[in-house]
């Protein structure tokens, strides 16, 4: 049986993200063989962290959770809609909507699909008005102004313009301002209110998360013959 060294356990921790008692354990049961350990199954439960490691060990490259989120609601439903998908659950694009409501699951669900499916396409980045970032309403405010200040008109004038430019600010970000993209017709908003009405109980969006794939990880674009041109000059 191979000695089960502290290089071989660095050595499978780092293809494989595995804790080091784990990694120990794993050489132990291939007497040392580090390409049998890539298939074992390190010790673990049902947890996120646990399954990840397995996954990591059975791949045989490394992986890390970037990001997630969770929804929920004392009442109603949380639909997902994958664009894309390549298999289930897996796609390009993924996203979450949380409806709160005592109504028909079904319904609820349907409704939710669809409104996953509107936000898939208009990429919102806020559920309703309250809930822009501070950071970017005051950023869009400051250009607005800068560009309706220079129409040379009086500063009650300039407010007004900058207030109905930011009305189409929140109508192009906003969730529940949106053009339903279903039937290009209604705000979402509007179709949240149609449905309660039809569904005879109160219907509320408590929530929604998109995520794109490679969304956060862009590459750096290089021009190399920039590049190369400013290594020549510095030579």
């Amino acid at each position: 049986m191979a000695e089960i060294t502290a290089s071989l356990v660095k050595d499978l921790r780092e293809k494989t993200g595995a804790g080091m008692m784990d990694c120990k354990k794993a050489l132990t049961e291939t007497a040392g063989d580090l390409e049998k350990t890539k298939g074992a199954a390190f010790p673990g439960g049902g947890t996120v962290a646990e399954k990840l490691t397995n996954l990591v060990a059975t791949i045989g490259e490394n992986m890390s959770m970037r990001r997630a989120v969770a929804l929920s609601v004392p009442a109603g439903v949380v639909t997902s809609y994958v664009h894309n998908a390549a298999a289930p659950g897996l796609g390009k694009i993924g996203v979450l909507v949380a409806v709160e409501s005592t109504a028909d699951a079904a319904a609820l669900s349907a409704l939710g699909k669809q409104i996953a499916m509107h936000v898939a396409a208009a990429n919102p980045t806020a559920l309703d008005i309250t809930s822009v970032d501070p950071a970017a309403l005051q950023r869009e405010r400051a250009i607005l102004t800068e560009q309706a200040a220079a129409s040379g008109k009086p500063v009650q004038v300039v407010e007004k313009m900058v207030e109905g430019r930011l009305r189409k600010f929140y109508e192009e970000t906003v969730l529940l301002e949106q053009l339903y993209v279903v039937d290009g017709e209604s705000r979402v908003k509007d179709v949240v209110a149609k449905a309660a009405k039809e569904l005879g109980a109160p219907v509320k969006l408590a929530g929604f998360v998109r995520y794109a794939l490679g969304e956060g990880v862009e590459k750096k674009q290089e021009d190399f013959a920039a590049e190369v041109a400013a290594q020549l000059k510095r030579d």
